[in-house]
């Protein structure tokens, strides 16, 4: 989960004409300074590498003024991607609102596995649960051009920015629909499916901290143990896999045995675990018999 380096310290932008490095500087003392990069590259309009080649120039009018209001909200633990309402992902930049959660880099792993499952000229049928902001149904119909995909969430809000997301990238093979997990796809056969849904457990202290507090709960936790959504998306997955079809799930690191016997009492095969680049447990995966 991701943490933050606490402050109560505040930022007072100097008076006189400041340089793009001094900014930087400051807000250095109270955030980290990646953070405060990509927060003045967003009250600028430029690309981050530009404050690289330009450290030297005077910020213009308004700029400081931009920049300390967004450093005071991330003071207050506000993610950046809300800030700058942007994420970068696999390839892809995304748009992002309070009603998504944050794509994270752990998560490319599941992307990652899902494409070693698809060949690249398959006509294959992929779906994603819970696509919020539409990361993983996004990243697969980029590099699997001939798949075609849908991405299901309960959240109307968050498909709005999945919709946004998919033009804003120029894909149009996902199709989006509203709806719990597997709900809206009655009818509906796939070759994989795909989900990262919320596996932190109901009380859970890292709920109260850092970015998780700004991102939407629904999205974060779920039951007691943190797997209420992965019990009921197991439950309804193998109806809709067609024979020899994939079901991936990510989870939390301590979760990998009890998926595991999810996906085994359920009848999938080939079940493994696989770990990020932590050693940590991250995705479970398997199979239904041929």
């Amino acid at each position: 989960m991701p943490q933050e380096r606490p402050r109560c310290d505040t930022v007072a932008m100097p008076a006189a004409p400041a340089t793009i490095e001094s900014l930087l500087r400051q807000a250095a003392t109270a955030i980290e300074r990646v953070d405060a990069e990509w927060l003045l590259a967003h009250a600028v309009a430029k690309p981050r590498s530009w404050l690289f080649a330009h450290a030297s120039d005077l910020a213009e009018p308004g700029i400081a003024e931009r920049f300390e209001a967004m450093l005071a909200r991330r003071q207050a633990g506000e993610p950046v991607a809300y800030l700058t309402g942007t994420q970068g992902f696999w390839t892809l930049e995304l748009a992002v609102s309070p009603a998504t959660l944050i794509p994270r880099p752990e998560t490319e792993l599941l992307v990652d596995l899902a494409l070693a499952r698809i060949a690249v000229d398959a006509v294959a049928r992929v779906a994603d649960l819970g696509t919020g902001s539409g990361a993983i149904a996004l990243a697969i119909a980029k590099e699997r051009a001939r798949a075609s995909l849908i991405a299901t969430d309960a959240s109307n809000a968050a498909l709005e920015v999945a919709r946004r997301n998919a033009t804003r990238n120029r894909i149009a093979t996902v199709e989006f629909r509203e709806g719990d997990w597997l709900a809206p796809l009655a009818g509906d056969t796939f070759d994989l499916i795909a989900s990262n849904p919320p596996y932190i457990a109901d009380g859970d202290p890292h709920l109260g901290e850092g970015d998780l507090r700004f991102e939407p709960p629904t999205a974060l936790s779920s039951g007691a143990d943190g797997l209420d959504a992965i019990r009921r998306i197991v439950g309804d997955a193998p109806a809709h896999l067609e024979a020899g079809g994939w079901l991936l799930l990510e989870h939390g690191w301590d979760q990998g045995e009890a998926v595991r016997a999810l996906l085994q009492a359920a009848g999938f095969i080939d079940v493994e675990t696989v770990q990020d680049l932590e050693g940590r447990d991250r995705v479970t995966l398997g199979r239904t018999a041929d």
